[in-house]
């Protein structure tokens, strides 16, 4: 039997304030229901006293019905005050949620420095604040402020911090790694020894300053801490926090422990995904289990081992947390790379004929040239079909025309696209805030009355990168586009010493890509028949 644990997401709070993340009241509502999907036990929504967007948030989200319990978050009372003329735990207290998380001081260096009162009064602030917030119903989570800290410090007095919570009756007492300076191995003893002296559920928070918050939460767990506090993507304050995404996969597939469900686990890449999205912040490749490379590979040998088995080169099977395996091809692939891409899409491939290796040829002629496939899958998988005779040619360009004018210091750009679809051809206008936008812009336009879901996608990214800067202006550039319709991403290439072309071939390549997907589905030729054209296969 499976150890069960308790998994507390703070992405909607401690996560928010990491540099550069934003979230709207409908962002935190629309993240905390794929938490709720994912089997997180406690959803930490922000703290309903310190801004209208945590307010509004909390209204809402109570409409949704979470199987998680909502949780609150706040602070301790005011020093040589009363709880009941407290305005936060008035706040915490009121706002629906069903559990609330104070945090308290443990470190006496932090209840001199900080909160300038007296080690008694700080002991009262925990107990009575507690105490106050269990009164009106809820469950009451403490969470031990810099308790590592403090316990090296003056471990008498930050164990008694968690005495008091515990009298209190917090159902959760937590010990936080604040600073995120504590080591493994400390975290391994100093939580033992809370484990052995303190019987309550103790519950482990940690960040990231050293990168060691996820060793730490591991090593937490360990000593016998049972409860997980984290965020999705490892968002936080400086460094950030642990990164769930990468602690229940490994507490639940390598040691032995309950976190969510095994269907649950499977979604972990899709939520992981989804939350970039919404905070707009780029994920990592290489972030573990539910990167884009976290099974990506790229040398011939690995690629030749893994067709026989992909246990040679992968430490579990991708799908069990939702992502996938992926084969690169480069300079560096091989003919295994090549036909592990191809058997990928299902293409009939002669492994024994020459095709492979006029591919291969094909691909370094091109990456000498300055493309880069292994970060432009979706330009791969368009090369190889044309090469192996399976291309959809599903719409032609015939021209494009861009105009960018300066009007009063006001900068415009128009473009006008004139493409083939089926037979017919179609001239579109459209504007946009630059150049490749109002180029975007145009070819959707032409496009959208043929395949109405193409309103869908969006370029999630847009990179370019100057191949020879020697050249200065004059120099080749390399566009990378990253596309995407909220379920799947995919990217793709162009190259040329004109950004506008290399930008446009990219576009092209992305919107071609999402079009033979809906083929696949059956999407492309049914509403293509209705305008009375064809395919060609």
């Amino acid at each position: 039997m499976s150890t069960p644990l308790c998994i507390f997401d703070t992405t909607l709070r401690d996560g928010t304030q990491g540099e550069g993340i934003s979230l709207t009241a409908e962002d935190k509502v629309k993240i905390a229901l794929k938490l709720d999907a994912l089997g997180v036990h406690y959803i930490e929504g922000g703290n309903p006293g310190s801004n209208s967007k945590d307010i509004e948030f909390f209204r809402r989200v109570r409409e949704s019905k979470l199987q998680a319990k909502l949780t609150a978050f706040g602070s301790t009372r005011r020093k040589n005050s009363s709880c009941e003329h407290d305005v936060n735990l008035k706040h915490l207290t009121e706002s629906g949620a069903r559990a609330a998380t104070l945090v308290g001081k443990t470190w006496d260096f932090h209840v001199h420095t900080a909160l300038q009162t007296t080690l008694e009064e700080n002991l009262a602030m925990i107990y009575e604040s507690l105490a106050f917030v269990k009164s009106s119903g809820m469950e009451a989570l403490f969470d031990a402020e810099h308790f590592f800290d403090g316990y090296k410090a003056n471990p008498d007095y930050a164990l008694s911090a968690l005495a008091k919570a515990k009298e209190a009756g917090a159902a959760w007492i937590v010990l936080c790694d604040t600073n995120g300076g504590t080591l493994p191995g400390e975290i391994s003893e100093i939580v033992s020894r809370v484990v052995s002296v303190i019987d309550a559920p103790i519950g482990i928070h940690t960040h990231n300053d050293c990168e060691l918050a996820v060793a730490n939460t591991l090593a937490a767990i360990t000593a016998g801490a049972r409860q997980i506090q984290g965020t999705i993507n490892g968002y936080g304050e400086r460094c950030g926090n642990a990164n769930l995404c990468s602690i229940i996969p490994t507490l639940q597939l390598k040691m032995g422990y309950e976190c969510v469900s095994d269907e649950q686990l499977k979604s972990l890449t899709g939520v992981a995904r989804y939350v970039s999205e919404i905070a707009n912040v780029i994920m990592p490749v290489n972030q573990p289990y539910v990167g884009n490379a976290a099974f990506a590979h790229k040398g011939g040998i690995h690629v030749s081992a893994i067709m026989k088995d992909s246990k040679t080169y992968e430490h579990i099977e991708p799908h069990l947390v939702g992502n996938k395996q992926r084969v690169l091809v480069s300079e560096l692939a091989g003919q295994s790379n090549i036909l592990s891409k191809a058997q990928e899409m299902g293409l009939d491939v002669n492994p024994e004929g020459m095709k492979s290796r006029e591919v291969i040829d094909r691909i370094k002629d091109l990456e000498h040239q300055g493309y880069q496939f292994e970060g432009a899958d979706a330009s791969l998988e368009l090369l190889l079909r044309d090469a192996y005779g399976d291309a959809v040619q599903i719409f032609s360009v015939d021209s494009f025309k861009i105009t960018v004018e300066n009007n009063a210091g006001q900068m415009t750009s128009e473009a006008v696209v004139k493409v083939n679809v089926a037979g017919e051809q179609v001239y579109t206008v459209a504007g946009g805030n630059g150049p490749v936008n109002a180029l975007d812009n145009a070819l959707r336009k032409a496009l959208v009355q043929f395949f109405p879901d193409i309103r869908d996608i969006h370029l999630s990214d847009y990179k370019v990168r100057v191949l020879d800067e020697k050249d200065a202006t004059a120099a080749k550039v390399r566009v990378l586009i990253e596309s995407t319709n909220f379920k799947d991403t995919w990217s793709t290439v162009g190259v040329s010493s004109n950004v506008i072309e290399a930008s446009w071939e990219a576009l092209v390549d992305s919107i071609r890509y999402a079009l033979i997907g809906m083929d696949k589905n059956g999407g492309i030729a049914p509403m293509l028949a209705q305008t009375n054209g064809l395919v060609n296969h």
